[in-house]
């Protein structure tokens, strides 16, 4: 089920290393023209876009874009205990640690008389996306809304996919956990119409109590979603932050022959279960342990329940197993891939997760599975997919902070640095730059 490539014996350069890893293609300039019709549409006509677009996509109409109240009550009330047992252990756990990221405003003084102060302001509105196509995924709730709030964002609003069976109200799972982190404001909106909504706003004309919703747009767009979700994303960026252009899930794997190929197996099949497009690739030393991992993904597979749709995403070419003739060259070629979720289970896994460079998250031994992540580890689970853990990180605290410089100098402490303000600016042929500093002292000598 599995493809192979064998690196054993060869040093290829890193360009040759992304060239033959396994990756899977996702095109998103090939939406476009789907998705920006109904970026125009929602842009025009607003929530009753939005509405017609989900009666079109989803198969229901909802009453009304703006959930009310209540229904987040309802949602909590009929939770089954132990899922509300599990979001609470998660959501106490995320808060723990989202809670050590909190950047702190800095002064530094310059010169005497001359400081620069970096504040740490939170984006004023976000908009939390969360799916609900495949998997219903009331865990990214508990990832997007943590963070905003650790980072004291003012305004918040969850966006999720209306459900037919829900009566046109999104899952009651994400609604429940909406209650539970204290978001009062959803939205039944899914797809790239729920981004353009956040993006644009509109007014909810519909709404249940009687009287006008006036949905204000956000500042910021963050959460998964599918193709579609990614492409309103690209198209509206600039009009809004946006946290990423994220791809299908992703796991890489680096073992050695100690590693259990039934917990490997396993793993590989986790991921490979959201999507068909999902990527999962072991890298290993030891041929003997791909073998063992192939026959207990066959296995494993034949009794999971999604297991078409795992079966075509380990068949895909963004799957397979990679053999390398050591862990420091497996090292280097999980650098190169730069997984979304990369699992260390080798001898020694800690001093081995020491040298990854390009991860999402790094899950480090036999007991420390990518599903413990996805939920209740307290990391986050918006990670970068396609290799953009290269130069980008998940999403945390600081996604939604902005860094402003304050710059705060006395007339003695320009005078002192005036010559070579001018100077630059004549070098760079900006000569006003420099008269800005000099009208100041009267005189260009005064500025001397």
């Amino acid at each position: 089920m599995l493809a192979r490539t064998d690196l054993r014996g060869r040093t290829p350069s890193t360009a040759e290393l992304r060239a033959a890893l396994p990756r899977g293609e996702v095109d998103v300039d090939a939406v476009l023209h789907t998705v920006r019709p109904i970026v125009d549409a929602v842009r025009e006509r607003g929530v009753e876009a939005v509405l017609e677009l989900s009666e079109k996509f989803d198969k229901v109409r909802p009453r009304s874009v703006r959930v009310p109240a209540e229904e987040l009550d309802r949602a909590l009330e009929h939770l089954d205990p132990t899922v509300r047992a599990a979001l609470e252990e998660s959501i106490a756990r995320a808060r723990r640690v989202h809670a050590d990221q909190r950047r702190r405003d800095t002064v530094t003084q310059v010169v005497e008389g001359g400081t620069v102060t970096e504040r740490w302001v939170p984006v004023d509105r976000v908009g939390l996306y969360v799916p609900g196509g495949n998997a219903v995924l009331a865990s990214s709730v508990v990832m997007n809304v943590v963070p905003a709030q650790a980072a004291e964002v003012s305004s918040v609003v969850v966006c999720s996919p209306p459900q037919a069976d829900n009566g046109g109200l999104p899952d009651g799972t994400i609604l429940a956990a909406c209650a539970l982190l204290g978001v009062q404001e959803v939205w039944a909106a899914g797809g790239a119409q729920a981004i353009a909504l956040l993006a644009l706003g509109g007014t909810d004309t519909t709404a249940v109590d009687g009287e006008p919703a006036e949905l204000e747009p956000v500042d910021l767009i963050t959460g998964p979603g599918n193709i579609y979700v990614t492409a309103a994303k690209r198209l509206l960026r600039g009009l809004v932050g946006i946290d990423s252009e994220a791809g299908p899930t992703e796991i890489a794997i680096l073992a050695d022959e100690t590693a259990d190929a039934v917990h490997v197996a396993a793993d590989l099949i986790s991921q490979a279960e959201h999507d068909v497009l999902a990527a999962s690739v072991l890298v290993t030393t030891s041929e003997d342990l791909a073998d063992a991992v192939d026959a207990a993904v066959t296995e494993q597979v034949a009794a999971t329940k999604h297991a078409e749709r795992v079966r075509t995403a380990l068949s895909g070419k963004q799957s397979g197993i990679v053999l390398v003739s050591s862990v420091a060259e497996g090292l280097r070629v999980v650098n190169a891939y730069a997984a979304e979720h990369l699992e260390i289970q080798t001898a020694d896994a800690a001093d081995v997760a020491a040298g990854v460079r390009n991860a999402g998250a790094v899950f480090v031994g036999p007991w420390s599975p990518v599903s413990l992540g996805d939920y209740c580890a307290g990391s986050n689970h918006v990670l970068p997919t396609a290799g953009c853990a290269r130069h980008s990180s998940g999403l945390s605290v600081q996604t939604f902070l902005r860094g402003i410089h304050v710059v705060e100098y006395t007339e003695q402490a320009l005078a002192d640095v005036a010559g070579h303000v001018v100077a630059l600016a004549g070098a760079e042929d900006l000569p006003a730059h420099g008269t800005a500093v000099q009208v100041r002292f009267g005189s260009p000598e005064r500025s001397r």
